[in-house]
């Protein structure tokens, strides 16, 4: 994995589902927890083997609805190209919301350019148009600009937030990409 998914991310998503978890006290701490240190384990940007989450899965002693839970949460929480699967429980929406608040944000602008440079991505291409709607394979196959990811996921994330907390602490950040946008595009015009 590239420096956009690293364990730092991790821990920066368990910070994230820890506030949202203060503001939701019916959910299960435990299955949050598991699920956020597991939910990149099987990501298929990186084409890894979903047998590795199930292993690792079967070494922690969990009851099989514990485990058929964590595996829900964490196939519940990918965006894929705005294909994404509804969130059937408090603790797939806490999760959720938690992986897309470290997508955004001063943080998320980092790991976008991080995560284009490591797969060789441009950093802009003014003649790329950002797609509005694609099927998962789409959204995997092309290697868009990075900025243009913005276009295609980012900016729609603070919308997407499916908890009040993770509402209210998507707006800064969403806020913030919003005005780097805007810079970005007067240094690249050569107007700042």
């Amino acid at each position: 994995m590239d420096a956009s998914h690293d364990f730092q991310h991790i821990e920066r998503v368990y910070q994230n589902a820890q506030a949202i978890l203060q503001t939701e006290p019916d959910a299960n701490e435990q299955i949050v927890l598991l699920a956020v240190l597991l939910h990149d384990v099987s990501d298929s940007k990186y084409a890894v083997d979903k047998s590795d989450e199930e292993r690792i899965l079967k070494q922690l002693n969990l009851t099989e609805q514990e485990n058929e839970h964590i595996q829900a949460v964490i196939a519940e929480v990918s965006f894929n190209g705005g294909n994404e699967l509804p969130t059937t429980s408090i603790e797939a929406k806490i999760v959720r919301d938690a992986d897309r608040l470290d997508a955004i944000g001063a943080v998320g602008i980092a790991r976008t350019f991080a995560y284009g440079g490591a797969k060789g991505r441009m950093l802009y291409d003014d003649a790329e148009e950002a797609r509005a709607a694609m099927s998962l394979e789409d959204y995997r196959a092309k290697s868009t600009a990075s900025v243009t990811h913005f276009y295609e996921k980012l900016l729609l994330l603070k919308d997407l937030m499916v908890t009040k907390k993770g509402q209210e602490m998507a707006e800064r950040r969403h806020a913030f990409m919003v005005k780097f946008l805007e810079q970005f595009k007067q240094e690249r015009d050569g107007i700042s």
